[in-house]
């Protein structure tokens, strides 16, 4: 007797998961065995799980585990989230900034995946005119070029150039590697052969192989969005705490992009590789400072400016997730800059009427 009621105990428990598995498309209860399944895999806690399930039910989603395979799905979730912070005016608390810097990471990760199988290039037939390109000629040295011509039949790229090698070098028939990095995307390199030396749009050309099998490398780690914003720049002091906001206005400078791992700005002057900076700005009425190194720079002479691209220090992580919220687009729509940064716009509107009155010149004091 005893045997039955517990074997009758056990299934009723066991119908019961069963049921709950197969009612994940409730309108009500929705699955959440699958919910706190799928959100383990995702790496979260339980605790995390605990706070994501009450957002999910102020939001009433259908599909509670779906959540963590939909990209729209989690945005709202965030979205809710910020909401709820900017009426609570807890946002600033260090627990609530480490479980949003939690849901930022996840959605990043999906916004990666979705973004790389739309963008990423299979073979040499999809590389786009005008594409930078660096060529490896075994025992004698890495050399630059672009393509000019992308044909279904072979790639026709401007001779290859190297200030230590003499122009006069023959190509043809030189089994070379191709390395591209293309932009928002990774890099990519490819071995070929030069099949012929021409003249193609007026310069001198190389035609090269395709070659249907190219490696994919340097996967880009983070999202980076295009950001029109005025900004100033400092030098580094690493004796001090580079994060610490200036007072005082630096170098004018325009930030041309940003993610949470780095930024781009164009510059008066001439900078250095590995020279250290730090811009500040305002974002959504907050200043924010993002100290770090220059990787790389694309200096025009003529007009003696620089567009340096910055790899960011580890961000506090209230600065990072605020980054993020411009880098998602969730900031509200009115971001007007409120001092002390309002010397921006006043100095950007000073310049912007001495450039129409008068010959652009370089003040020393703006040299980098």
């Amino acid at each position: 007797m005893y045997l039955f009621l517990f074997l009758l105990f056990i299934a009723l428990i066991l119908a019961g998961i069963v049921y709950m598995l197969q009612s994940g498309s409730g309108k009500r209860s929705g699955n959440w065995i699958q919910f706190f399944a799928k959100g383990k895999e995702a790496g979260f806690t339980i605790k995390d799980m605990d706070q994501i399930k009450q957002i999910v039910a102020s939001c009433k989603i259908q599909d509670p585990a779906g959540i963590f395979g939909s990209k729209k799905q989690f945005e709202t979730v965030i979205r809710s989230m910020l909401n709820t912070l900017r009426l609570s005016g807890r946002r600033e608390e260090p627990a609530t900034q480490l479980f949003l810097s939690k849901l930022f990471d996840y959605f990043k990760k999906i916004e990666m995946q979705t973004t790389e199988n739309k963008i990423r290039i299979s073979n040499s037939r999809q590389i786009t005119e005008g594409q930078s390109l660096r060529i490896l000629v075994p025992g004698t040295g890495v050399f630059k070029s672009e393509v000019v011509k992308n044909f279904g039949n072979y790639l026709t790229i401007s001779r290859p150039v190297n200030s230590k090698v003499a122009a006069s070098m023959q190509w043809n028939g030189l089994k070379i590697s191709v390395y591209l990095w293309r932009e928002d995307d990774a890099g990519y390199v490819f071995d070929t052969e030069v099949t012929d030396e021409v003249f193609s749009k007026g310069i001198s050309s190389l035609k090269i192989e395709h070659n249907d099998s190219l490696f994919r490398t340097q996967k880009r780690k983070s999202l980076r969005v295009k950001f029109r914003k005025p900004a100033f720049l400092y030098l580094v002091n690493d004796d001090d705490n580079p994060h610490r906001l200036e007072k005082s206005a630096g170098l004018r400078c325009m930030l041309e992009d940003i993610s949470d791992s780095g930024c781009a700005f164009r510059v008066m002057g001439q900078a250095s590789v590995s020279m250290r900076f730090k811009v500040q700005f305002s974002l959504d009425k907050m200043p924010v400072c993002i100290p770090g190194t220059i990787r790389s720079i694309e200096y025009n002479q003529q007009g003696n400016t620089s567009l340096v691209r910055m790899e960011a220090d580890p961000l506090p992580i209230g600065v990072r997730n605020h980054i993020l919220c411009e880098v998602f687009d969730m900031l509200p729509e009115d971001d007007e800059d409120e001092l002390p940064f309002r010397v921006i716009e006043e100095e950007a509107d000073s310049a912007k009427q001495t450039k129409q009155a008068e010959p652009e010149t370089i003040d020393q004091g703006d040299e980098l």
